[in-house]
């Protein structure tokens, strides 16, 4: 009984102090083994969602669909990368308004924790860093090197221009700031690093954060396991993973002055995806069961996610293991959450609003209504062009030996490698240095794929007298998380080898960044097979809203509408076969839409779209 009614009281206070309304301040802190919200102890009943996965005129929509759900608080991730566009330039106005968002979310009155890494993992490109961060001289990227130290600063720094006065300790709703992310599990894995220097870069990070401003209570997020290698002295450990709450607690004590409060930093209701592999899915029964664990044991949690979003443009990152050199991570970052890529309830949200309304006197609000999701008719493509036709615009770069993306100054999309040889030459092509997916062409015809997700470096080749070799390559996403997220270069990063032979002088780099829609400006034939191309097309709408737009039959590129990128897809493996198009990104009359389709083995006439995703049918392991 005790503690249904410390959980009302908790839900009580946040549900009817909205920050926007409040002149005066709340105050939280973390005191005597319990989070204190205005004097009282409560409980946090998190989710994550991270704002720049959401189109900035939905974040109201999620945040009110959170708080319908049972929850006190939101959680996000702030991307270094998705502010910093390029060296020295920074974006915070639309999608990537962090002010805007906290905001936000503190007049739904909710409260919100920050990570801000700078490392977020989070399945994003290169963990959040900026691609050409390891460029600079002397760089070592989340270490105690002072390069990188200086580079964190100034993030940390613009980061905290934008919400400094959002922080509850000024009269806004951010209660907690995250310092660094897991990174006990990168210790663990750096062992070639003293352990001193790990500590000290950590705790240097805490240091920099607070001389930008931080004056709320921080926390660390690891696996309980490696509070040893990732916690801060003096800062609360959060747990990530953790379902034993009796081994959470005993473990919290001892890194943490012999008291909580305990606190579950991420918990799993779904998992990631990776393409090629099978959609993961946790039962809404086993999430239920062990919600009502932690509400019964007075531990607090955060949810990852509660709701995912997508990966659009280029932001997906990627992870590794044994069997494969790099698992790309694919374009919906649904995660199996409680509320689902486009927005909508879900089973496992039912299941959690009652739990949590269970154990609450006070109603939750009403859930919002799912947004509106149109039918798109087909559209047929009356423009395509060959790329190999569209590149010869473009003036290449000459180099003896293939140049990494990181070299020509480009970060994303795909680089077409060619070598004229005026003598034929045949035997094994090897690419040990391939970053990360190549099409091969002799002449423009197609002769083979590599592949660095199934390990596939080479294939016999036979090059012809006075013909030209042609390599498409493009970057699937730069390794986010673990040891190897210090080898990210992109591209062709060794010697290129025939028959053994080092292949050098002569090559020609054509950069494709793909950073803006391609122009289609000339008619083709949209039946020449297994050659790169752009296919473009409009439709009409009278009414806009979210759809799907159904890839089967594809084979791998990329989307644009209205200009946009909206992800890429893998078609010919699964398991997302579908894309999420916002209809917020739609308009009413004439909209465009514009494919880059890498393989083409099956030169397509029109899309079509659908009104239910389909992201969990495997095509090829």
């Amino acid at each position: 009984m005790f503690k249904k009614i410390f959980l009302s009281i908790a839900l009580c206070l946040l549900t009817f102090f909205g920050f926007s309304q409040q002149k005066a301040k709340h105050t939280f802190e973390i005191k005597n083994g319990s989070f204190v919200y205005d004097g009282k102890p409560i409980m946090l009943h998190s989710g994550e969602m991270h704002f720049a996965r959401v189109p900035h005129q939905y974040w109201r929509h999620r945040l009110k669909m959170i708080k319908a759900m049972g929850l006190n608080a939101v959680t996000t991730y702030i991307f270094w990368n998705w502010h910093e566009t390029a060296p020295g330039v920074w974006d915070f106005k639309g999608d990537k308004d962090l002010r805007q968002f906290v905001k936000e979310a503190g007049e739904e009155g909710l409260l919100v924790l920050l990570r801000p890494g700078p490392y977020a993992c989070g399945e994003w490109e290169f963990g959040g860093y900026p691609w050409w961060l390891p460029k600079a001289d002397g760089m070592v990227i989340r270490t105690d090197n002072q390069p990188f130290l200086d580079s964190c600063k100034t993030y940390i720094g613009k980061v905290m221009e934008q919400v400094s006065d959002l922080q509850i300790t000024h009269g806004g709703p951010i209660i907690m700031v995250q310092a660094e992310n897991e990174f006990g599990s990168y210790v663990a894995q750096r062992k070639d690093i003293p352990l001193e220097t790990h500590r000290r870069y950590n705790a240097k990070i805490k240091q920099l954060l607070v001389e930008s401003g931080v004056d709320v209570p921080f926390y660390t997020a690891d696996g309980s396991w490696l509070f040893k290698e990732g916690s801060i002295p003096g800062v609360l450990p959060g747990a990530d993973g953790e379902d034993n709450t009796a081994k959470l607690k005993e473990l919290v004590n001892q890194y943490h002055d012999g008291k909580g409060p305990y606190f579950v930093a991420e918990y799993y209701p779904g998992w990631l995806d990776h393409w090629a592999e099978p959609f993961p899915k946790v039962s809404a029964q086993s999430v239920a069961k062990q919600l009502r664990k932690y509400v019964q044991d007075s531990v607090s949690f955060n949810m990852y996610m509660v709701h995912g979003g997508t990966n659009f443009g280029f932001t997906s990152g990627a992870n590794y293991d044994k069997s494969h050199d790099i698992q790309p991570d694919m374009t919906s970052y649904d995660y199996d959450a409680p509320i689902s890529e486009a927005g909508w309830a879900t089973s496992k949200y039912d299941s959690i609003r009652n739990l949590l309304q269970s154990y609450s006197s006070v109603k939750f609000p009403t859930a919002p209504a799912a947004l509106p999701v149109i039918k798109v008719p087909d559209i047929a493509f009356t423009k395509t062009v060959n790329l190999f036709d569209y590149m010869q615009k473009i003036e290449p770069v000459a180099s003896d030996t293939p140049m990494s993306f990181e070299d020509l100054n480009q970060g994303h999309g795909y680089v077409l490698y060619c070598r004229r040889f005026t003598q034929p030459i045949s035997g094994k092509l090897s690419i040990p240095g391939l970053r990360d997916f190549a099409v091969v062409y002799i002449n423009g015809k197609k002769v083979g794929e590599l592949n660095r997700y199934y390990k596939k470096y080479d294939m016999d080749i036979d090059v012809p007298f006075n013909s030209t070799l042609q390599i498409l390559v493009e970057n699937m996403g730069r390794i986010n998380y673990g040891a190897n997220i210090i080898y990210n270069t992109k591209g062709i990063i060794q010697p290129v080898t025939i028959d053994g032979n080092a292949i050098t002088g002569n090559w020609e780099m054509t950069k494709l960044p793909m950073d803006k829609v391609p122009v289609v400006d000339k008619l083709s034939n949209t039946k020449e097979a297994d050659v790169p191309v752009v296919y473009k097309g409009t439709f009409t709408l009278d009414k806009t809203g979210d759809t799907f737009l159904d890839m089967r039959g594809w084979g791998k590129g990329i989307v644009f509408v209205n200009g946009i990128n909206i992800g890429r897809y893998w078609s010919t493996v699964g398991p997302q076969l579908t894309l999420y198009l916002p209809g917020c990104w739609l308009k009413k009359g004439k909209n465009e839409v514009v494919i880059f389709e890498q393989l083409n083995t099956n030169p397509q006439t029109k899309l079509s779209f659908t009104t239910t995703p389909i992201l969990d049918q495997l095509i090829r392991k």
